[in-house]
């Protein structure tokens, strides 16, 4: 895949937010965040779950290796 590919997909999801919170909001249904706080809620773990993925994703992504084992960068 290229490298603008990726970028259109990240572009489309954030579209698709906007479309979905718009049509949440014109119609009075809830939005994400109030998913996400009802969701919470129910499942007390789901913000401690989100907090270890995006810190994978954050190591996955950004993190070039420990110094001296040679294994990014």
């Amino acid at each position: 895949m290229t490298y603008w590919l990726w970028g259109l997909w990240v572009f489309l999801i954030a579209v698709s937010f906007a479309v979905l919170e718009s049509l949440a909001l014109y119609r009075g249904r809830p939005t994400l965040s109030r998913s996400v706080w009802t969701w919470s809620k129910n499942f007390p773990l789901l913000p401690f779950l989100a907090g270890l993925l995006a810190g994978g994703l954050a190591v996955h992504f950004w993190w070039m290796g420990a110094p001296g084992l040679n294994c990014g960068g």
